[in-house]
């Protein structure tokens, strides 16, 4: 069945104008459809559920149901006295009535609301629109904190636990595709000695968990810039989006990932490797809108390893997308064969420029932290 029909499937009033691809994610197909009617228009976004990463896409939405009702009423008990309207998308029927549409192949689609009136943009702006995204993080954090992580399933056992990362790389490492890659290329041999050299680090967060030094508490999973809608009007922050990968976790690996999808001026996809760094003035920035906004629950445990959190996971897509070279590109969507080779490239250059940054980085949180 065509996007186009299975776009009608949605309760949505009016009739289906156009549709069109939207959007950079490397997991799932995303549509914007527009339907109008003599008098008005409603957009709404579109999405074929990757089967292949999502075992069981009932629950992805079953978990969004949860999230958002409370999100959602949160953030009208508390709109008297906020500084702009928060909002987060609301899933869309289908005209049955249920929350999702399967196709006669069996693939999963939802919809859900626009953010109208709001952009997302793959790097940072300013520091203004650092900060902005910080808050929006901060304020996610802060709602979702008084929910009990359980009320929600792991749609994703494992993700954003390193050491779990680590065990599957090592297993596709003995693999004779892995070993032709590894002897074939000296490019290939040093990411791998880069990964020998922070074997022990790749445990330290999980570790903590482990010790009672941080709990498990309901996280984003992917708070990446990109996922982040600015209001065109106002310039502020308004929604987090792409909702998926909520589950219980760290909310170490949120900000460790906003930051790192933040800081690096270059992009996920640049051509110049080279110019990959860490940017202080933007992690001061989004630290002290994060924090702002996450004062009230972040234990002093919690700060102790926000530095941490930023090297680990960037060091963790770095391993993420190397392992995938290695086992032949079958995670993410890839353009061209050495495409996770590259995005491999880059994060790890991102990660060695977080440890070069240590001290400085280690001095913003403090400050942001102690209100200074």
């Amino acid at each position: 069945m065509k996007p186009v029909k299975i776009a009608e499937q949605f309760d949505v009033a009016g009739q289906l104008a156009s549709m069109q691809p939207t959007g950079s994610g490397n997991v799932n197909d995303t549509y914007l459809a527009v339907f109008r009617t003599h008098f008005s228009e409603e957009r709404i976004i579109m999405q074929r559920v990757n089967g292949h990463v999502f075992a069981q896409p009932e629950w992805i939405m079953e978990n969004l149901s949860i999230l958002t009702n409370h999100c959602h009423k949160q953030m009208q008990a508390e709109s008297g006295s906020a500084d702009r309207i928060w909002q987060l998308p609301r899933i869309v029927p289908c005209r049955n009535g249920q929350d999702y549409f399967r196709d006669e192949d069996g693939g999963f689609w939802r919809a859900l609301t626009l953010i109208a009136s709001a952009s997302s943009y793959e790097t940072a702006q300013s520091a203004e629109h650092a900060r902005e995204v910080g808050m929006v993080l901060g304020q996610f954090h802060r709602m979702v904190s008084t929910m009990n992580p359980l009320s929600l399933r792991d749609t994703l056992p494992g993700f954003h636990e390193t050491p779990k990362y680590l065990a599957k790389y090592d297993e596709v490492l003995k693999t004779p595709t892995a070993q032709e890659l590894i002897e074939s290329s000296l490019e290939v041999r040093t990411l791998v000695k880069f990964v020998e050299e922070r074997r022990e680090f790749a445990h330290i967060l999980e570790n903590a968990l482990a010790a009672g030094e941080l709990k498990t508490r309901l996280i984003h999973g992917d708070p990446k810039v990109s996922n982040i809608m600015i209001d065109d009007d106002t310039g502020k922050g308004t929604a987090i989006i792409d909702l998926d990968t909520a589950k219980p976790g760290l909310i170490h690996y949120d900000f460790g990932d906003a930051l790192r999808s933040l800081c690096n001026r270059e992009g996920e996809e640049t051509k110049d490797i080279g110019k990959v760094a860490f940017d202080l003035d933007l992690c001061e920035a989004f630290v002290r809108g994060y924090i702002e906004f996450a004062k009230g629950f972040l234990t002093e445990n919690d700060k102790k390893y926000l530095y941490d959190s930023i090297r680990l996971i960037t060091f963790e897509l770095g391993l993420r997308f190397f392992q995938d070279h290695l086992a032949g590109n079958v995670y993410f969507k890839v353009k061209q064969p050495e495409q996770n080779l590259h995005r491999a490239k880059i994060q790890f250059k991102l990660c060695e420029s977080i440890e070069t940054r240590k001290r400085q980085i280690k001095e913003v949180l403090a400050q942001a932290c102690n209100g200074q």
